[in-house]
């Protein structure tokens, strides 16, 4: 009897433990995504990762920050993949080591907003540049996130290209929030100054008041989002297998007919581009 009893208890015990085995693979069965707050706050994430998991079993945990912060989380190997947008940093990344290989995923575009008064007279502008001239000009307010975001990134690329350094009339007209694009816009709102935005958390963001896009169509306003699975060679913690199924889903055929097919009252807010 003794020895049916242990077998009994040995037997429920490999049981046990094999189901906790079991339970902690699917535990596992998860990737950590750095990406920016401009695609979690638009809820493209919200919609389609649902079916990347449903497909697959794997849950997308995602880590919204400004891009530079993204990039340097993956650096750390804080992250499996990276999804963010500014090209060159993303390259960067790869020739350092720090990524496997970038791929085109999406695209939208910035855009300049601002205040039905529009001080600086920037309204139906296309030149991206040319309108922030003249806002420094006029000494018109304007909120910049200040984050080293892919925002930040592409709002100084227009300053220098238009021969103004901001940061020399940072706290007057001129006004840095070190915060993400949800709340940058905000603090335009409330305080009747301009701002850049990706065309995304614009057609999200529900506190727009009286303000209105007053720039855009300049092609240099393009904004080109990029997909890297981090290196498992520099970060052996990387889940690279479950890092790479989603790298493929967002670049195959359902994955990109999931992004375009996210819209927010009958707006689309992000083009797939995936080659």
């Amino acid at each position: 009897m003794l020895k049916k009893h242990l077998a009994k208890l040995a037997t429920g015990t490999l049981l046990g433990s094999a189901l906790l085995t079991t339970a902690a693979l699917a535990e596992d069965q998860s990737i950590l995504l750095q990406s920016t707050t401009s695609t979690a706050n638009s809820g493209l994430y919200d919609a389609i990762l649902p079916t990347f998991t449903q497909k697959t079993g794997i849950k997308v945990n995602v880590v919204a920050v400004g891009t530079g912060q993204a990039i340097k989380n993956a650096q750390n190997g804080d992250g499996d993949v990276l999804l963010v947008h500014a090209k060159p940093a993303e390259e960067r990344f790869v020739a350092d080591g720090f990524g496997v290989e970038r791929f085109d995923v999406m695209y939208n575009d910035f855009i300049i907003v601002g205040p039905p008064a529009d001080p600086a007279g920037i309204a139906g502008m296309k030149d991206g540049q040319a309108a922030l001239a003249r806002i420094a000009e006029s000494k018109a307010p304007f909120a910049s996130r200040g984050d080293n975001s892919g925002t930040h990134k592409k709002e100084m690329e227009l300053w220098l290209g238009a021969a103004v350094d901001p940061t020399q009339a940072s706290g007057t007209w001129y006004r840095e929030t070190g915060s993400g694009m949800g709340a940058t816009l905000n603090t335009a709102v409330g305080m009747g100054a301009y701002t850049l935005t990706d065309r995304g958390t614009w057609i999200s963001f529900k506190n727009k008041g009286d303000y209105a896009i007053l720039v855009e169509g300049d092609p240099n306003l393009f904004n080109q989002y990029g997909v890297i699975l981090v290196n498992p060679k520099k970060h052996p913690n990387v889940k690279a297998d479950e890092g790479q199924a989603f790298i493929d889903w967002i670049l195959s055929d359902e994955g990109q007919a999931a992004i375009a097919s996210y819209k927010l009252d009958g707006q689309q807010l992000f083009f797939p581009n995936a080659k």
